[in-house]
């Protein structure tokens, strides 16, 4: 049976309110973040109908997970860990700033060091632990709860070209089989004012184009 999955980006880190690089880093959610996430949880249950929730490892997004389980219904939040953020090397923890100052050109170019994770690696663990939720979960609706990065590079592997993805913004899935998977639409689970969105390209993504969506603010950034 089809199966939808609705991958979300989790709520605003504490590293994304100081516009520092995260990668697999563990900084926790804001307090922002923990308010968006309360937010979300109560729109989705206007759109969705929950039967599932998995997470990254994360604590960023374990505990979005676990704030919109708790809202939704769901009692046990899965952890699949092959979901967890791009690993962004030497650049974790730095600013935009921090990284021109010290690999100059390197933004523009859209270089990375020779330590962050490439597109290929990234994708094929994450294929795979989206495989894997499809495998573990029955009928029903699946909210997985990831990382910008990752929900970017699936969509790119699925034929868009997309842009910037907000806090607690997402994608929905079908999945025929575990391995047979198609895009949906996109979604944001906030009301405008409520919206974090990267202005430019995130450092799980360097080939974001990093554009809020239509009529999204954008006073408030965060990288993914």
């Amino acid at each position: 049976m089809p199966r939808r999955l609705l991958l979300v980006r989790h709520g605003e880190s504490t590293w994304n309110a100081q516009s520092r690089w995260q990668g697999q880093a563990d900084p926790p959610l804001s307090p922002f973040g923990e308010r968006q996430a309360g937010e979300a949880a109560e729109r989705l249950t206007e759109v969705a109908s929950i039967s599932a929730v998995w997470t990254s490892d994360l604590v960023r997004a374990r505990r979005t997970a676990e704030l919109i389980a708790a809202r939704v219904g769901v009692d046990n939040v899965r952890t699949e860990a092959r979901l967890r953020e791009r690993d962004v090397g030497s650049w974790s923890g730095l600013t935009r700033a921090e990284i021109e100052e010290r690999w100059p050109g390197y933004l523009a170019a859209r270089r990375s060091p020779p330590d962050f994770e490439g597109d290929d690696a990234l994708l094929a663990r994450a294929r795979a632990g989206l495989a894997a939720v499809v495998e573990a979960s029955g009928s029903g609706e699946v909210l997985v709860v990831t990382h910008g990065g990752v929900v970017r590079t699936i969509e790119r592997s699925l034929g868009t070209d997309p842009d910037g993805l907000p806090n607690l913004g997402g994608r929905w899935l079908l999945a025929e089989t575990p391995t047979d998977v198609s895009l949906g639409e996109r979604v944001v689970l906030l009301e405008p004012d409520e919206v974090t969105v990267p202005r430019e390209p995130s450092e799980q993504d360097p080939l974001s184009r990093g554009a809020a969506p239509p009529g999204r603010p954008t006073d408030r950034t965060s990288p993914a």
